[in-house]
């Protein structure tokens, strides 16, 4: 059975759904918050034209995902599922923002439980590869059970160099 990057995951506070075109205007009015981007490696996302790109490459990717809370039915985020970095029977979490109103409590949580308890239907280990400095996004994955590898991912942003830490995840809780 091939592994559904696309699923439709509910629970009491979040649910996330496949994203769709339509879904662009909902998202940036979330993602158009800069502050949401200041301690993130493309911290130009917050602009349209930038984060249109980032938009139509979730869409291509075929595993991009809403997040909508449950209780206002308002759209408050993505994140997405990608095969791109992982290793074998290993899949990646990641590009995922979440509006600031919704920092500090459950919803990236819950949001990270529904993803990895359906990665684990078909894949060993979760990936999350997280800007170096970005330790925000670190915290929460920690929080989550994240276990930081000794792994890394070197890339370019906007002509800088930026180094990724990857931290995991296995099917049986342990470190990977």
């Amino acid at each position: 059975m091939a592994f559904d990057r696309q699923p439709h995951l509910i629970s009491d506070l979040v649910e996330l759904r496949p994203a769709t075109a339509e879904d662009f205007d909902a998202l940036f009015a979330v993602a158009g918050d800069p502050l949401i981007w200041e301690v993130h490696p493309a911290h130009d996302r917050w602009q349209e034209s930038v984060f249109r790109r980032f938009f139509a490459d979730g869409l291509a990717s075929g595993g991009m995902l809403v997040a909508i809370d449950r209780e206002s039915g308002a759209v408050i985020g993505s994140s997405r599922y990608d095969f791109g970095r992982a290793e074998p029977d290993e899949v990646e979490i990641g590009w995922t923002f979440l509006a600031r109103s919704h920092w500090g409590g459950r919803y990236n949580g819950e949001m990270k439980r529904l993803m990895l308890d359906h990665a684990f239907t078909g894949v060993s280990r979760v990936m999350f590869m997280i800007g170096e400095t970005n330790i925000r996004s670190r915290r929460a994955i920690e929080k989550v059970g994240g276990k930081l590898t000794d792994r890394r991912h070197h890339a370019e942003m906007a002509g800088q160099p930026v180094v990724h830490v990857i931290y995991t995840i296995d099917r049986s809780g342990s470190a990977g």
